[in-house]
């Protein structure tokens, strides 16, 4: 493996494998998904993959915690410069741009799968969802009804964009309706 001629570090290697990781566990989720077809994205063999991560469990981890860290700083990117109410309002405006590119909204949903049935999974996954939620909270000091509202909001447009429902449901009304009370300049519906 090679990074512009020059060997990579250790970093971006588990950086690479963390990457091809949370597009095959994505897809495949925490059970389907094996470690050969991790290595074969990444362009390694299995066994040099386990040089980076002692096993699957401890990769789905990684990737469980660049999620959750992927979704803050997309929040941060959309505030920045902002204070509360107001980035609150672009936390909420930016979110669907962060899901639609898949990867994030696969993995969220399958964080959710395998933290069903494994405990050290469900402990790192509520921690880093709890994470999320008190980082929200702290940054843009909104209620804690409004920021119930936002996560769960947040949950009903990653159940929507997965199930594909088109921005002229119903479904949708209420979520415009929500945001257009709160925020006037809210985009209008099949804008999300």
């Amino acid at each position: 493996m090679a990074s512009d001629g020059m060997r990579m570090s250790a970093d971006e290697r588990r950086e690479a494998a963390v990457r091809a990781a949370m597009t095959e566990f994505g897809m495949g989720g925490y059970h389907g998904t094996s470690t050969a077809a991790i290595a074969t994205r990444m362009g390694v063999s299995q066994p040099y993959l386990f040089r980076l991560f002692p096993n699957k469990k401890a990769l789905f981890l990684a990737v469980a915690e660049r999620c959750v860290r992927t979704i803050e700083a997309h929040f941060e990117k959309a505030a920045q410069g902002l204070e509360g109410a107001d980035a609150f309002q672009a936390m909420c405006g930016s979110y669907q741009e962060l899901i639609s590119g898949g990867d994030v909204l696969r993995m969220q949903l399958q964080m959710y799968v395998a933290a069903v049935d494994d405990e050290e999974i469900r402990d790192a996954c509520r921690g880093g969802w709890l994470g999320l939620w008190e980082y929200v909270a702290a940054r843009t000091g909104v209620s804690e009804q409004e920021v119930a509202e936002f996560f769960g909001t947040g949950m009903l447009v990653n159940v929507l964009v997965a199930l594909g429902v088109p921005p002229s449901a119903r479904c949708w009304t209420g979520i415009d309706e929500l945001y257009a009370d709160r925020f006037p300049e809210k985009p209008a519906a099949g804008t999300h």
